[in-house]
């Protein structure tokens, strides 16, 4: 059979692109690794850049059912799925996932579909049943028996019964409201405690598969004195509400149930009809007082409504039947939890207003109102939040940055319920801003003075100049140089100062001589590391020494 399910997945792992959203199915019971579907052919995924791209699968639950390969592109079991564990009682099983492409900031669904095998048999609650009957019971009277339970679905699950063992019975078989088969012994041939005091049968459960498989179940029918009054439950219905946070212990509701017989005749005991062992494990019912109680907390989130048949039975084995609904309400007890799928570290200040930095994922486990969240980021900060799909946000610049302002942001953004009180949780985004290049080097001063006696040794120190720049790292690094000099109108050119690139220290290269010129008018260039320029004015003046004698 795991050969045919190996062929179905293949044959069925269809998917479908529209709206981010990609369709597979696959038999449950599966081995580890098995393929579910070719995730990096059908997004056009090249297989080199899926590690580059930070490609990854995400589940909600508390459970990793799928991975992805990270060599072929396909999407994986990541261990044995049982259907029945997950799904017993849904038609369609549906397990959900993303992916997620970090490095693109883009999430596709994912739909898989676990198909049912016939792994399960048919089987009784209990493998041996004990009825008893009076022997002035009726011909035709019909008896409920126990039901098999077949957790596979579809034509793998319970199909028929048989019944085999004595002449004196026979077997019918109701549908039920739902569609279920209900069995029930009906009785063929008067019977006579005094002739046979007992009747063996056996009762087969039969489902669909191929080949079918079969649960069996032994009946023994003990046949009693008269006794011609069963019991009458108070009403056919008992319905309730309880809120999920009910204490463990207590009673959630009593059914009851009279006899006018006398005797044992006249005890009713009580029993579930039906019941799953999941329930079974929530739900005690007690079979002297008919009070159900809650063995376990129950969780709204987990299952909201609970519908038992509950039968009473007196001595003789008479019956009446009741429906008990139980409703679960919704409690405040989870909240909001906030994932960040994707994020940055860093950012350039010259980003456009709306760049998204983040990718969220908000969740509440609570329903109605106390699962509507509502998103907001803490106020002063030049973001906001975008709503992208469903339960996903994006936290965008709502401005452009300047690194100048603020270097460095921590974005705290928080996540409340609808409940009351509500609950919160909130995430911190760090970012760094990156700089850019747009600023200009700017001098201290616009126009530079200074005095310098003439005869000065070569190297002698004119002035110093300074410019600084907002920007950082190499962007703010200024260098300095000549840019053009003037001697009285004239350009400098025999004429040589010279400037330090990194201080901006003007040095005389020569001596001066006041006899010949005795002023300088120079034009200081300052460059930061991105090639942004400013100018700055030096009005030299040479000042007089005696050193010529008079002539006559």
């Amino acid at each position: 059979w795991r050969q045919r399910a190996l062929l179905w997945a293949v044959l069925l792992a269809a998917w479908e692109a529209a709206w981010g959203q990609l369709r597979y199915s696959v038999p449950e019971e599966m081995p580890k690794g098995s393929f579910v579907g070719d995730v990096a052919k059908d997004l056009s995924l090249q297989l080199p850049a899926l590690i580059d791209r930070g490609v990854r699968i995400v589940e909600r639950g508390r459970f990793q059912y799928f991975s992805l390969h990270g060599k072929t592109g396909h999407l994986v079991t990541a261990d044995r799925i049982d259907r029945e564990q997950l799904c017993e009682g849904v038609q369609q099983c549906v397990l959900r996932c993303e992916l997620v492409v970090e490095g693109e900031m883009k999430f596709y669904g994912i739909e898989v579909e676990i198909k049912d095998i016939n792994d399960n048999a048919p089987s009784f609650r209990e493998a041996e049943i004990e009825l008893r009957m009076s022997e002035t019971t009726a011909q035709g009277a019909r008896f409920p028996l126990p039901r098999a339970h077949d957790p596979d679905s579809g034509r793998n699950s319970l199909q028929s019964y048989d019944l085999s063992g004595d002449e004196h019975f026979s077997l019918a078989v109701q549908e039920g409201p739902g569609g279920d088969q209900r069995p029930e012994l009906v009785l063929a041939k008067a019977l006579d405690r005094e002739e046979a005091a007992f009747h063996d049968l056996v009762l087969r459960a039969i489902d669909g598969g191929d080949p079918a498989r079969t649960g069996t179940a032994r009946i023994r029918v003990t046949v009693l004195d008269a006794n011609d009054n069963a019991p009458v439950f108070s009403q056919a219905e008992y319905t309730v509400r309880v809120p999920e946070d009910v204490p463990v212990g207590s009673t959630l509701v009593t059914v009851t149930a009279t006899d006018a017989d006398q005797g044992l005749n006249g005890q009713a005991k009580y029993s579930y009809q039906t019941i799953s062992v999941k329930v079974s494990k929530i739900l005690h019912l007690n079979a002297e007082t008919g009070a159900i109680t809650l063995m376990r907390s129950l969780d709204f989130e987990e299952g909201d409504l609970y519908e038992l048949e509950v039968q009473a039975h007196d001595g003789g084995e008479l019956f009446d039947t009741a429906k008990v609904v139980i409703t679960v309400t919704d409690v405040n007890d989870n909240a909001p939890e906030i994932s960040v799928q994707s994020a940055l570290s860093e950012i350039s200040e010259d980003s456009p207003s709306g760049t998204v930095v983040a990718l969220l994922h908000v969740e509440d486990r609570d329903s109605g109102a106390n699962g509507e969240v509502r998103c907001s980021i803490d106020g002063g900060v030049p973001f906001r939040l975008q709503s992208s799909h469903g339960s996903y946000y994006s936290v965008v610049t709502a401005r452009e940055l300047d690194r100048e302002q603020v270097s460095e942001y921590n974005v705290t953004v928080r996540a409340a319920d609808g409940g009351s009180p509500p609950l919160q949780s909130s995430a911190v985004l760090s970012l760094r801003v990156l700089d850019v290049n747009d600023n200009a080097p700017v001098f201290a001063e616009e126009r530079y003075s200074a005095r310098v006696s003439e005869n000065n040794a070569a190297g002698a120190l004119v002035l110093r100049v300074r410019a600084t720049d907002a920007d950082w790292g190499q962007n703010a690094r200024v260098r300095y140089r000549l840019w053009e000099g003037r001697v009285r109108g004239a350009a400098l050119s025999s004429y040589k100062f010279i400037v330090d690139a990194k201080s901006g220290t003007i040095t005389l290269k020569e001596t001066l001589d006041f006899e010949v010129t005795r002023g300088y008018t120079l034009l200081v260039e300052a460059r930061d590391g991105g090639g942004l320029v400013a100018h700055c004015e030096v009005e030299l003046d040479v000042l007089d020494v005696n050193d010529n004698v008079p002539e006559i």
